[in-house]
């Protein structure tokens, strides 16, 4: 089987060729701009399709590669066969006993919106697609990356069985009926099993549902044993509110050294992600791309990326609708506080469906200088809940209604 796992591994790439192998750009032609208004706005929706390649786009792509690399060499590796052994007398003594090693476990963090999910994706499509690795003499199918998420109560069990389940889809198998009779204990042995037989990278994302849960600890404790039992490679993906809790303890922080992107600095890799972004007008008057257009959206999307694509196509909406057809700093403006709107009118709904459930009057005092506007940036800008701001900053008087 030497070497048969690895030959099937794509090239690896690097520099320009991997750049533009990464990017996605729709199909467009400048002459849209002459087409009726509902051709305009549904071609409009192809913003959301671009992908233009940043640090972090290469980032991942190598760490990823790499990790998947290390795994598919350990499968090779003749201490597999005695890992397979032990893993077969786990399932019924249920004790674990790593050989192979638990050092390929790392972390992608970075502030929501940032692009994480769609680097990770887009460096899985390049590196494997929807393909799998697959030997004959023996027969063996692997799956370069599985790809879950956290359970929001970190339940061990459920994050266990939605692996199975991915596998299951993944290669055509049947291994969620078998361990959905298993007690958690008895799974982690087999799921241990299964991932070193047909796991390359496990991958784990919205990996920050763990904090100030009491199941967290319960959870990394049942992903550090798959590590150490099977020998792949584990990504923890989050925010940087995990950052913390995994720094907390030592046995934690040595296993989630990775990448971390905890800001969006304007710099070269933002303008050049705006400068692009903004050729795709689909309104009737063209408008270059200016240093003026990306300053404003840097200071309203504090450089997340996915915000920067959010205010571009309401602008360009509300330009399209309102007959303006162009771009400038007015309609920006117009659809920025439009969207700040929205939210307001959220919080508002909310506060009178509290006020109609529990017949209270509620009396909103604002603190001096600042607006649930100004709120609603910061939430945005540090990953921090509105509903939470608007209750640290405000004070809320509740009356009795007789």
């Amino acid at each position: 089987m030497n070497g048969k796992l690895l030959s099937q591994l794509p090239d690896f790439l690097c520099e320009n060729e991997l750049v533009e192998r990464l990017k996605i750009l729709p199909n467009y032609n400048i002459n849209i701009a002459n087409e009726t208004m509902p051709i305009r706005l549904l071609a409009l929706s192809e913003l959301y399709d671009i992908y233009i390649p940043s640090q972090l786009s290469v980032d991942v792509y190598n760490k990823l590669y790499m990790a998947l690399l290390r795994s598919i060499k350990k499968k090779e590796n003749d201490m597999m066969v005695k890992q397979q052994r032990i893993e077969n007398t786990t399932n019924t003594i249920q004790t674990y006993n790593g050989i192979i090693g638990g050092a390929d476990s790392f972390t992608i963090i970075g502030v929501s919106g940032i692009g994480k999910s769609s680097a990770i994706t887009r460096a899985i499509s390049l590196i494997f697609g929807n393909h799998f690795i697959e030997t004959t003499d023996p027969y063996q199918r692997i799956a370069p990356f599985i790809l879950v998420q956290c359970p929001f109560d970190s339940s061990v069990k459920s994050l266990l069985l939605e692996i199975v389940r991915i596998l299951d889809a993944t290669l055509d198998g049947d291994y969620l009926q078998i361990a959905q009779r298993y007690t958690t204990d008895r799974l982690i042995g087999f799921v241990s099993q299964i991932c070193l037989n047909h796991v390359g990278v496990l991958i784990v994302d919205e990996i920050q549902n763990v904090v100030n849960n009491k199941n967290g600890d319960k959870l990394i404790g049942a992903l550090t044993q798959i590590i150490n039992s099977s020998g792949i490679s584990i990504c923890m993906v989050g925010t940087p509110e995990c950052l913390h809790w995994f720094e907390s303890a030592p046995h934690l922080e040595r296993r989630t050294i990775g990448l971390r992107y905890l800001r969006t600095d304007y710099d070269d890799d933002f303008i050049h992600f705006c400068k692009n972004l903004l050729k795709f007008q689909y309104v009737q008057q063209y408008t270059e791309p200016s240093e003026k257009f990306i300053n404003w959206l840097y200071a309203h999307s504090n450089g997340v990326t996915s915000t920067v694509v959010s205010l571009f196509y309401r602008a360009q909406e509300l330009a399209i609708m309102s007959n303006t057809e162009k771009l400038s700093i007015d309609i920006f403006n117009a659809s920025y506080n439009g969207m700040i709107s929205m939210q307001v009118e959220k919080v508002k709904k909310k506060n009178s469906q509290t006020v109609n459930k529990s017949h209270k009057e509620i009396t909103i005092h604002h603190s001096d200088g600042v607006n649930i506007a100004d709120l609603y940036n910061y939430s945005q800008s540090n990953n921090y809940d509105l509903l939470t701001l608007i209750k640290n900053t405000f004070t809320v008087e509740e009356v009795e209604i007789c």
